[in-house]
């Protein structure tokens, strides 16, 4: 009958024990020298050796011929105790026995002096689980012990055991395997069974058990069906093959490819993807990433391990640290709303969206996700650009019935500088070179607006449809829109939609398009006289 490996390769000594010698040597003292407690508590993550520490020290404890403090593993109480035949030693999952009633039952049998052993032994696990009377029955035992008891706790949760019990137990605290160790030992363990298992695949099966040698055991049994395993049969058998989709899917947030990033959704959801599954592997992929990026020399301990560090790298290079806050802000936020809405996909798909069009919110993590941006592009020598403010009845001369539809309400001729008075830089957006002489243009908002539509975000396609939002006017070579102040400006003002402005209408013109934005200003109402309202029956004054 074929035998799990995290049961085949349990441990039957401390010695055997992997990454907690910290414990292991003190029990091994404490047996050796006969300086036992009566109760002791071990705190860890699961698969960190706790349970499997307190099975070794109850057959220590009870041993006949003990070996520098393990247990032989060859008399009667060390082969009992294995088999479970031994009554005296009892292990108990607070998880199913948690009522006062069990503890109680427990308590009135542990006065009796064991049987067939030294010491009577009970082992609880899971003790976080027992319930407040519980507790207090197992304190009145834990207080006044017989000699011959001993009680053995183990908990992964400790702020969950009350300070009464912890007092009157010595705690031990389990920690995290590190990945080369667990690695190691994975490596001994292919030797041992005959599996081709590559060394790239026994350190990634390490990250994703998480500091847990149970977990990285179950791990390498499960991806034992390969015949070799190689890192990509790894991310096959346990079903990674899907980080590297939301991987694709990030590096096209990051491009802004809103269409691309819907689609790849679409695929994931018809596949059977959850939409709260996906949010949060792409809130995990971006923790990462930060990780990553705030401590770029022990990240690759910090991280989960579903992603290699050349993809993570990647990342880094391409957004800065407070981008990545921002992010994983907005991610959260969405998958909290997941909770209570009633289209999980509709929720989903709103938050790739905005993802996609950068916009958030005007909290602090986005502004600092925006100065960052900022601070980054100066510090590369990128010049940073600022449209220019015009007056208020600059454009007022003009018609705004003639903005929408770009008639050529601005064609002064621009005045060429002379010798002596060189022209000042231009502080303004500029997307080309300067104005090039010719005849007015004349360009239609409709086809330019359906030519820059597609690689607009979706707020701005919309905002594009209304002329109280965004209009435009042609000067020479110059394209200007005239956006309506606040947010939707700050969104036009961006330097990815200028340039889509000035690309596509140079290339719908044959010319060099440059342009410029500024803020729309509402011309006053006309004001109707008191006599013009007389005159209408419906208006009646007082």
């Amino acid at each position: 009958m074929y035998q799990a490996l995290y049961r085949k390769w349990r441990p039957q000594t401390f010695d055997q024990v992997v990454g907690q010698e910290h414990i292991t040597e003190t029990l091994k003292n404490q047996v050796k020298n006969d300086r036992l407690s009566h109760a002791y508590i071990f705190i860890g993550t699961r698969g960190t050796g706790k349970t499997t520490c307190a099975r070794i020290l109850a057959r220590a404890v009870n041993c006949e011929h003990p070996v520098n403090g393990n247990p032989c593993g060859e008399c009667s109480a060390c082969r009992g105790i294995s088999e479970g035949t031994v009554m005296d030693v009892v292990e108990l999952d607070a998880a199913s026995n948690n009522g006062v009633d069990n503890v109680r039952a427990l308590r009135e049998e542990a006065v009796f002096s064991p049987s067939a052993v030294k010491k009577r032994v009970y082992i609880i696990d899971e003790v976080h689980m027992l319930s407040a009377p519980a507790f207090n029955a197992l304190l009145k035992i834990l207080e006044e012990p017989p000699a011959h008891l001993m009680f053995i706790l183990a908990t992964t949760e400790l702020q969950k055991v009350p300070a009464t019990i912890l007092s009157r137990c010595q705690r031990h605290s389990f920690r995290r395997i590190d990945t080369p160790r667990i690695a190691e030992y994975l490596e001994t363990i292919a030797r041992a069974e005959h599996f081709a298992l590559d060394p790239e695949a026994a350190e990634l099966i390490a990250r994703l058990a998480d500091g847990g040698v149970r977990d990285a055991l179950s791990l390498l049994d499960q991806c034992s069906a390969a015949e070799r395993i190689t890192v990509d049969s790894v991310y096959a058998t346990m079903g990674l093959a899907g980080n590297r989709r939301v991987a694709q899917m990030l590096d096209r947030i990051l491009k802004h490819d809103t269409a691309a990033v819907l689609k790849e959704f679409a695929g994931m959801w018809m596949d059977g993807k959850d939409p709260g599954t996906l949010l949060g592997e792409l809130n995990g992929l971006l923790r990462d990433v930060l990780m990553l990026h705030v401590a770029p020399k022990g990240a690759m301990e910090l991280v989960s391990g579903a992603y290699d560090r050349a993809t993570l790298a990647a990342f880094t290079q391409r957004l800065t640290a407070e981008e990545l806050i921002a992010a994983m802000d907005t991610l959260q936020r969405a998958i909290t709303g997941l909770r209570d809405a009633r289209s999980p996909k509709t929720v989903a798909e709103l938050c790739l969206v905005s993802l996609c069009s950068g916009a958030g919110d005007d909290g602090i993590a986005s502004l600092r996700a925006r100065l960052s941006r900022l601070e980054e592009e100066v510090a590369r020598g990128v010049p940073v650009r600022q449209a220019p403010r015009y007056e208020e009845d600059e454009f007022a001369a003009q018609p705004e019935e003639s903005l929408p539809e770009i008639e050529p309400a601005y064609d002064p001729e621009p005045e060429a500088p002379t010798p002596e008075a060189p022209e000042p830089p231009v502080q303004e957006p500029s997307h080309a070179p300067a104005p090039q002489a010719g005849p007015p243009l004349t360009l239609d908002w409709k086809a330019l607006c359906e030519r820059v539509a597609p690689r607009l975000p979706m707020d701005l396609r919309y905002a594009l449809e209304d002329e109280s939002v965004v209009r435009a006017g042609m000067e020479g070579d110059l394209l200007r829109l005239l956006v309506q102040p606040g947010f939707k400006f700050e969104r036009f003002k961006r330097q990815d939609v200028l340039d889509s402005f000035a690309q596509e209408a140079s290339a719908l013109l044959g010319r060099e398009i440059r342009v410029q934005i500024t803020e729309l200003r509402e011309q006053a109402r006309p004001q109707r006289s008191l006599d013009e309202l007389k005159a209408f029956k419906e208006v009646h004054f007082n």
